[in-house]
């Protein structure tokens, strides 16, 4: 096979070196585990690239398998999420959707074999009492006084834990391994546990249900994964992996592998802090534009290529690190800045009056979509005696280097007219309620006839063909570098991570726009049309990113 284009890393090393050696018959089946028990996040959008990519790039295939081994916490609203968001970033699974829950009958089958073969017992200690013999990291654990059960005794138990004869907490099955070990995680861990809970696919077939442990990699070896990738945390777990592959009677024998997972400043991942974040209502919903979601980074308006590059760029390796957030915001700038049409929009607007144009005549200007790509078109804008501009793009009383709007000054209109500055007028309170000047009708598309440099261009939209537009300007959701690293991460917050302007002066084509259409603003920044919000009754853009870093100094 061809050698694939991406960067090499030491799970590409290794793929290449078993296939060379003939391993699994040539096989390369991974897969990508998520508990359905919350939203994806930027962490997860790593490991789906990392799964669905190598199996793409050597011939082989990516299972999506949903560990829904704890009924409790699961809910069909975050399978459909997590299989939209894989979608979304690009991936297919096929015919390859799988469930832990699939697997229940011939988990409880292994299970039984442990049993059998003296490798597991059934505890009847509390919850509380289970920690207390556990031990500590520096003190060995005591055996359970349940752990000399027979092997009949322990069956007979288990199949009425599995009839339903006991409440919840009364048996838990546990392995037999080694209450001395310096690793928590073999010390006799949990197989089984009681929960008298309905299950979202298997109903109330089941009261009893596996240990994540315990049905991970089982799942892999009834699914013949050759190559089970997994994030460093799960390092100290892949004893226990190895330990139930090789007690049992598998049909496969899966590897675990580690890579440092994906650590992002100025943001948090964990699913117990996002959901404090949606509960307490420092943001709209799991899908708010400030969010590390998938589905909020998708309604922000990052393209699922800029993820996917993000991902690539990044890498994979034994070490954990912090990748900066600029550089994903990067990763979306370049892909905006070539793919994403120009448009113009007045966030804050103020009038300009063309006192010499004459009133109701109009015309319309051919600007290009793209600077650089003349294959993405043009569109016609129109312009009028009475257009909009910023209101930061005029200053009363200039300072030295300010080459917009004042008094006398001359400026360009993108690619309509040079206008030069007469006179302003005030409302009661001083505020600026229009702006006054003449034009130059030699200049038409912005350039002096006689050749006069004009140092400023300004954005503008005219009054008589835009169209009215909410424009939110999201921002870093946290201050802190590391939040919650040394304070409370809810004091943290950003108070400038939402801005929502109303009343914006946008080009009326923009409100034709399909939910989730990107552009440039021109001089703003990266936009998109909201993906639930906007509509052609009511114009409602995310900004993206902006056109350069602005926190690169603040994080210096």
């Amino acid at each position: 096979m061809d050698t694939p284009s991406t960067p090499s890393n030491f799970l590409r090393a290794i793929i290449e070196e078993d296939l060379k050696n003939g391993k699994n018959e040539g096989r390369v089946f991974t897969r990508f585990p998520p508990e359905p028990n919350g939203f994806l996040h930027i962490g997860h959008a790593k490991s789906i690239c990392l799964n669905f990519g190598l199996a793409r790039d050597y011939g082989g295939r990516c299972h999506l398998r949903f560990d829904d081994t704890n009924p409790g916490k699961e809910d069909p609203v975050y399978v459909a999420s997590i299989k939209e968001d894989v979608r979304w970033l690009g991936f297919d699974w096929g015919e390859h959707l799988y469930h832990a829950s699939d697997y229940f009958e011939r988990l409880y089958a292994f299970a039984v074999e442990l049993i059998e073969k003296g490798k597991a017992y059934v505890c009847s200690l509390s919850a509380e009492e289970v920690r207390e013999y556990r031990g500590t990291l520096t003190e060995p654990g005591k055996n359970s006084p349940y752990r000399d059960r027979s092997v009949e005794e322990n069956l007979d138990l288990f199949a009425r834990m599995r009839a339903g004869e006991f409440p919840e907490g009364a048996h838990i099955l546990r392995a037999k391994i080694d209450m001395a070990s310096p690793n928590m995680n073999m010390r006799d861990p949990a197989l089984y546990r009681i929960l008298h809970q309905e299950h979202q696919n298997t109903g109330n077939t089941w009261c009893i249900y596996p240990m994540y442990d315990f049905a991970h990699g089982l799942s892999d070896s009834l699914e013949r994964i050759t190559h089970s990738i997994c994030t460093l945390e799960f390092a100290d777990h892949k004893p226990l992996y190895d330990w139930l592959l090789d007690q049992l009677d598998v049909p496969s024998r899966p590897v675990q592998y580690e890579f440092n997972r994906l650590n992002i400043n100025f943001t948090v991942t964990s699913k117990r802090k996002l959901k404090t974040l949606v509960e307490n209502g420092v943001v709209a919903g799991w899908n708010d534009p400030r969010m590390p979601t998938i589905s909020g980074l998708r309604r922000r308006g990052f393209p699922p290529a800029a993820m996917r590059d993000f991902c690539e760029r990044i890498g994979v390796s034994r070490s954990d690190s912090c990748v900066d957030m600029g550089v994903l915001e990067n990763c979306v700038r370049e892909n905006l800045d070539a793919k994403a049409p120009r448009a113009m929009a007045v966030l804050r607007p103020v009038k300009l009056v063309i006192e010499n144009y004459p009133e109701g005549q109009e015309e319309f200007f051919e600007l290009a979509n793209h600077p650089k790509n003349p294959d993405m078109g043009s569109r016609k804008v129109g312009f009028s005696r009475e257009v909009f501009i910023e209101d930061s793009d005029f200053m009363e009383n200039p300072c030295a280097k300010f080459f917009r709007l004042a008094p006398g000054k001359e400026v360009r209109l993108r690619g309509a007219y040079l206008v030069t500055c007469t006179d302003v007028v005030k409302n009661d309170d001083g505020t600026v309620r229009e702006v006054l000047c003449t034009y130059d009708p030699a200049s038409r598309g912005g350039d002096a006839p006689d050749g006069r440099k004009v140092k400023g261009t300004l954005h503008w939209v005219s009054a008589r063909h835009c169209a009215e537009a909410e424009v939110r300007l999201y921002d870093r959701l946290f201050t802190a570098e590391f939040p919650g690293k040394d304070a409370d991460f809810l004091d943290q917050i950003n108070p400038s991570s939402l801005e929502t302007l109303t009343g914006c002066k946008v080009e009326r084509s923009l409100t034709e726009a399909a939910p989730e259409d990107r552009f440039q603003f021109e001089r703003q920044g990266f936009f998109c049309a909201d993906r639930f919000d906007h509509a052609p009754d009511r114009a409602v853009f995310n900004r993206t990113v902006t056109l350069r870093d602005s926190w690169a100094k603040v994080a210096g």
